[in-house]
């Protein structure tokens, strides 16, 4: 599977963007600038999160890149989740539809998602049905920022379509290895009620 990532310019400290998943428009995201994590390619997995208490997708190898404001430590533990505001995320993506509210009279607007728990529960779901169908096959998110020249279609790098045919690979071995244990068993169940007439 393969999720895009599509920022837009920077707002304050929060950035907008939109999420595509294979090719279909999936939700719009929310991220703080200051802490949003750098373009590039991403393996996603559907983890249970210790924070949340929940299934979240986890990003793997988001390492250091920035220091938690908490502890100052490296951030790890890059997720989706829910949230409205940048004030609900120190590095994660938020998913939600897109809002502006009217702050105060000076007209200033804020970015903010709205249906944020029930648009996670519908791509949580989606993902979990998609790695339980194809459980050899990886999910994987880019992460882009705004192309002020846009390429008519760019290739994905090598290891991902490498990634992509060796999941496919071991899916197509793990379904020949069940039709043979099914004709093995078959065959067995044939002999012994031969061998009962």
């Amino acid at each position: 599977m393969y999720i895009r990532l599509i920022r837009n310019e920077p707002q304050g400290n929060a950035i907008t963007g939109r999420m595509v998943v294979d090719g279909q428009w999936c939700c719009d995201t929310l991220e703080h600038w200051e802490y949003a994590i750098p373009k590039g390619f991403y393996r996603v997995r559907l983890t249970l999160s210790p924070r949340f208490n929940e299934l979240l997708p986890l990003l793997d190898h988001v390492i250091g890149y920035a220091r938690d404001p908490h502890n100052g430590k490296p951030r790890t533990g890059i997720r989706i989740h829910a949230g409205n505001t940048i004030a609900d995320t120190t590095g994660c993506i938020l998913v939600g539809e897109q809002s502006t509210r009217q702050l105060s009279l000076k007209e200033e607007s804020e970015s903010r998602l709205l249906s944020s728990r029930h648009t996670l529960n519908e791509l949580r779901e989606y993902l979990f049905t998609y790695q339980t169908l194809n459980p050899y096959e990886e999910m994987y998110i880019e992460i882009s920022e705004p192309d002020r020249y846009p390429a008519a279609d760019v290739p994905c790098p090598r290891e991902l379509q490498q990634h992509v045919i060796d999941g496919q690979h071991k899916q197509q071995r793990y379904e020949q290895y069940l039709q043979n244990k099914r004709r093995a068993q078959a065959a067995k169940r044939q002999r012994t009620g031969r061998g009962e007439r």
